[in-house]
């Protein structure tokens, strides 16, 4: 295989033209199909233009035969299109072919009519069986082409040529399950240095964690970025992980138990015991500290500022923003009369979509056994925040805010109905009970750290919603009134 890397990086031409004239040919069809992506994060901002970070030809994307070509690129929308932090990066695997099979159509993204691959359909890559397989292959023998670089945990098994099949409904990346195998999750915004998928997910297999699936392999770029402000590290790329066969999240578990009327409460105290699990790995296998005095008010007032920004794009959270700041406030003061927090890596985003219910337990319900996935974190917020220890409280906090959402998405009278409210707090007092039953600890013990990591999740599901949901604005403004009056029974 001809390795034909093309880079840009600032000062310096890339090796060859062509991976520039594919881009530059590429812009205007990308310019209109990236926004229309659910990964994409620019999302409201202006995109007006991109530029080359990295192009590597994984197949050959000359014209001529029947075989389809494949064009890795990593692209930066311009300063122009996102002054307030340069730009992001995001990765494309681009399929390339003379003729595009008809089920690949809805794939198409532009038949340029210029440059290097004039003419020819241009396609999102990963939802094609053929390139799709060529990237397990190349993630089962470990090497570098051009600016990309494979590699396998040790001693993991990558399946051989299994059928790929691509996941939909997807929000921040795209993966791709390989038979009964294996899971590749193809990361779209990427950034310098490891990513918590992988980083945390090693950690975990090397601890022998059994709540987690293992990382099997991974693939990254080296290619540098365009100032002393990238130079952090290879990019993670993708991650290979082993796939759970038969097993359903638990948001569509959540949902079934509420459609049929059963109970719930056993399966949210089994996912909180398996969470504690996961936090006690985590714990034991990477570095812990503590945040008190400034860091603690650091802490609380970044999730001001953020209440903040939320409240200037949602008029509707104006009215509660002072009584949320109270809680702000409470958390800013522990570290002035009270403990140190520990603080740990966490999962960062957890919520019922990332655990998965394994097996038949014995209530029709029920999982056997819960694994949690996706250790990405907000994908929003900056890897840095992302790779920083936490308190255990912003997972569980996550978790509850998850079960508010479950009771009300079928619920016609809404968020505040009350049997959804009841379902909720019952499922919420499960899963902290359970929790408590292996940390030794309940959540709910830590009521200001936990009310302020609940109040910051909800802040920041008010303006994704209003962004991208806004039939669902009335899930976390439930939470926000419930929240700005503390004295309120939960």
């Amino acid at each position: 295989m001809p390795d034909r890397s093309l880079r840009l990086a600032t000062g310096t031409p890339p090796a060859d033209p062509g991976g520039e004239a594919a881009l530059r040919s590429l812009t205007s069809a990308l310019l209109d199909w990236l926004p229309r992506q659910r990964w994409f994060a620019g999302k409201g901002r202006p995109l007006t233009g991109l530029s080359l970070v990295a192009a590597t030809e994984v197949l050959p994307c000359g014209a001529g035969g029947t075989a389809p070509g494949l064009l890795h690129l990593l692209v930066r929308t311009g300063p122009a299109a996102h002054p307030e932090d340069g730009g992001d990066c995001y990765q494309l695997l681009l399929g390339v072919r003379d003729v595009l099979p008809p089920e690949l159509a809805p794939a198409l993204i532009a038949r340029p009519s210029s440059g290097p691959l004039r003419g020819r359909a241009v396609y999102e890559a990963l939802g094609d069986p053929r390139l799709a397989g060529l990237l397990l292959e190349r993630l089962r023998v470990p090497g570098t082409l051009g600016t990309l670089r494979f590699h396998r945990s040790g001693g993991a098994t990558v399946p051989a040529r299994p059928r790929p099949r691509p996941l939909g409904a997807e929000q921040s990346n795209t993966s791709v399950v390989f038979g009964d195998a294996a899971i590749l999750k193809v990361f779209r915004r990427v950034e310098p240095g490891i990513h918590p998928e992988l980083e945390l997910t090693s950690a975990l297999a090397r601890h022998g964690c059994a709540q987690v699936p293992p990382p099997l392999a991974w693939f990254e770029s080296t290619a540098p970025g365009p100032g002393a402000q990238e130079a952090s590290g290879p990019r993670t790329l993708g991650v290979l992980q082993r796939y759970l066969p038969g097993s359903r999240d638990g948001w569509q578990l959540a949902l079934r138990a509420l459609e049929a009327g059963e109970d719930f409460t056993g399966a949210a105290r089994a996912l909180g015991r398996t969470t504690a699990r996961v936090h006690a790995g985590l714990a034991e296998a990477l570095p812990t500290a503590t945040l008190s005095g400034a860091r603690l008010e650091r802490t609380a007032a970044g999730m001001a500022a953020r209440l903040e920004a939320a409240s200037a794009a949602v008029p509707a959270l104006r009215p509660h923003r002072a009584a949320l700041l109270g809680a702000f406030r409470e958390l800013a003061a522990l570290g002035g009369r009270g403990p140190a927090v520990p603080v740990q890596r966490v999962h960062g985003d957890l919520h019922l979509g990332q655990a998965l219910g394994t097996g038949a337990g014995p209530a029709p319900a029920g999982p056997a056994a819960w694994a949690l996935i996706d250790f990405e974190g907000e994908p929003a917020r900056p890897l840095a925040e992302r790779r920083a220890p936490q308190p255990v409280a912003r997972d569980v906090a996550g978790m509850l805010r998850s079960f508010d959402y479950a009771a009300c998405h079928r619920d016609p009278d809404g968020p505040d109905a009350p049997a959804a409210r009841a379902w909720s707090a019952a499922n919420r007092a499960a899963y902290c009970a359970g929790y408590a039953q292996v940390s030794g600890r309940d959540p709910r013990e830590d009521a200001v750290l936990l009310r302020a990591y609940e109040t910051d999740k909800a802040v920041y599901e008010v303006l994704y919603e209003a962004r991208n949901r806004p039939g669902w604005l009335g899930v976390p403004l439930s939470a926000i009134r419930r929240l700005a009056a503390p004295r309120l029974s939960d």
